[in-house]
């Protein structure tokens, strides 16, 4: 059982783990955390196994997360994402980019701050 948390019975992929964090309910004593998980897709909620696969099977991927709790905000994060990505895991420069539909900032960091090829940007609802 993560932390002193009776509401949750393990810690699944995500920032869970930092739940009371966010509305500071919570104090750690670090201001930035990394997380590193193995995901299981086997189906639930959020099945898109039909959409992921030819054929539906159970996966495993997995995830990283980068957080801060007020100590940089999304204009750093996509810098740090980026640098991560295409510098250290040296990823092609070619990916896709997507942000939320209304989110002017963050398109403009990564189409101007960034300089991401436009014909490789999206915009999701």
């Amino acid at each position: 059982m993560p932390g002193n948390d009776p509401t949750l019975l393990f810690t699944n992929a995500g920032m869970v783990q930092f739940k009371d964090v966010v509305p500071r309910k919570d104090k750690r004593a670090y201001t930035r955390a990394r997380a590193r998980s193995v995901a299981w897709r086997a189906g639930g909620k959020h099945n898109d196994l039909e959409k992921s696969a030819t054929r539906p099977a159970p996966y495993v991927l997995r995830m990283l997360g980068n957080f801060s709790f007020g100590d940089y905000f999304k204009r750093e994060a996509i810098r740090y994402a980026w640098d991560f990505v295409t510098g250290t895991l040296a990823f092609a420069r070619a990916l896709w980019v997507t942000v939320y539909e209304e989110d002017d900032g963050a398109a403009r960091s990564w189409l101007k701050e960034i300089g991401v090829d436009p014909g490789r940007f999206t915009r999701m609802a």
